[in-house]
């Protein structure tokens, strides 16, 4: 038989010519790792021998024990079962010896519905039936710090004190040791680096590497963050994606750039003789992201700290890029949305979000955008954080805390459909709790204000 694709031995001894080259490369290993709801990479080792069974059947894990999957402490579906994905086997160039693996969550034998990489094939799936690709760009922002005096958290380069930091030369030339360690890593790991630089707050940073389509954009980003957590730890840094550690400083995204191709690879967004470059499907699409900006936010910026960042207000640099205000402008980065070469910008997630639940919450968006025939607002040519300073009139502004945002969600059908019963029930529940447990707590700011009063 000549086609091997038709072999049903074929896939095996596949697998078995990937577990020689890996062992031949040093690797005894594997690091199985999946995303819990609240977008964290967790996993265990499996030994290299057992590497066909955690394919086949999946590596073993507690469901309970695992933040947001909704199983059972007893029965045929309280483990969660993660299936590796040999096409995402690599070697990780900080644990000697070790291969990284992507894993899709099952429970009873079947795909775990609040699986966060489950609810994002299901979105891609869509498309696909379409014979559309969603490519995707990210661009993670994140701070350097490190513990103070009393245990608190601070810019882990102490000279880091320009009041514009941007582009600071000097820091990068501080911080080279990580920075270098980053580049080797994810060049090894073949992340296609683009650039690194220092952005618009004290001890933040910025690193582009190539986009990709939806799905695999997800898996990158979190090997991106695994790693940048393992390479800081080796330096005595703190990687961290809080949104906005520092009041008065700018606070970090974790934009989307968003195209469509089709079946033939065509861009399907893209039009140089439309409005801000952009097809009827591009408007469409956008048009979907505005109208579901409120309940996008809820799973887009997940955190109480999150809107500390979505805030309309001043910051150190005399510079922020706050997407605060639901329109779109061609390249505004004071718009929510930036049409920019034929693509949209979508600057709303950060980087506390989950991924996979962000990617797959805006894409269904956007599609509803095209199914239902949404006009977007016009383009937006003003600085709007200037009309707003003026007192003048600005569009619609995304909800002011998580609260809000969570309401937004529970009355969104086309959202909480994206995400499924399952997801939506244990991501709400999780969320509530954050608000609730943000909300009991007395702060040092409230205890200056009232204390003496």
């Amino acid at each position: 038989m000549n086609d091997r694709s038709a072999d049903p031995g074929a896939p095996f001894e596949a697998l078995e010519a990937r577990v020689s080259a890996l062992r031949a490369q040093g690797v005894h290993s594997v690091l199985a790792t999946f995303t819990d709801l609240d977008g964290t990479p967790k996993g265990k080792l499996v030994p290299l021998e057992g590497l066909a069974d955690a394919v086949a059947v999946g590596a073993g894990f507690a469901g309970p024990s695992i933040v947001g999957t909704g199983l059972p402490r007893m029965g045929p579906r309280s483990e969660y079962m993660g299936r590796v994905l040999p096409e995402t086997l690599r070697p990780l160039p900080f644990m000697p010896g070790v291969a990284h693996a992507v894993c899709d969550g099952f429970a009873g034998g079947e795909p775990l519905a609040s699986d966060p990489r489950q609810v994002l094939k299901r979105q891609v799936d869509r498309l696909a039936a379409r014979g559309w690709t969603l490519w995707v760009g990210i661009e993670p922002e994140f701070f350097l710090l490190r513990r103070g005096d009393g245990g608190r958290w601070v810019v882990a380069d102490a000279q880091d004190t320009l009041a514009k930091p941007s582009y600071d030369l000097r820091a990068i030339g501080r911080n080279l040791g990580f920075l270098d360690e980053m580049r080797q890593t994810l060049s090894a790991l073949g992340f296609g680096l683009q650039q690194m630089d220092h952005e618009d707050a004290c001890g933040q940073y910025e690193i582009n590497y190539r986009h990709d389509a939806a799905l695999a954009a997800a898996d990158r980003y979190q090997l991106f963050k695994l790693s940048a957590h393992a390479v800081a730890e080796r330096h005595g840094l703190q990687f961290s994606t809080m949104p906005k550690p520092l009041a008065g400083a700018p606070g970090s995204g974790l934009h989307f750039h968003l195209s469509l191709t089709d079946a033939h690879g065509l861009p399907l967004m893209a039009d140089g003789a439309g409005a801000l470059g952009l097809s009827e499907t591009g408007w469409r699409f956008a048009a979907g992201l505005l109208a579901h900006a409120d309940a996008l936010a809820a799973v887009c910026a997940p955190t109480v700290n999150s809107y500390k960042r979505l805030a309309a207000s001043r910051s150190a640099s005399g510079t922020t890029w706050s997407p605060v205000w639901k329109a779109i402008g061609y390249n505004n980065r004071t718009c929510l949305l930036r049409a920019v070469a034929g693509r949209l910008e979508w600057r709303l997630p950060d980087p506390s979000c989950n991924v996979y639940l962000a990617l797959a919450a805006t894409l269904a968006a956007g599609l509803d955008g095209m199914d239902a025939g949404l006009t977007a607002p016009t383009p937006c040519d003003d600085d709007l954080y200037e009309r707003h300073a003026a007192g003048l009139p600005v569009p619609d502004r995304l909800p002011r805390d998580l609260h809000d945002a969570l309401l937004a969600l529970q009355s969104d059908a086309v959202v909480t459909g994206a995400l499924g019963e399952d997801a939506t029930r244990e991501f709400v529940q999780l969320k509530a709790a954050e608000w609730a447990a943000f909300h009991a707590q007395v702060s040092d700011w409230e205890l200056q204000q009232y204390a003496a009063r």
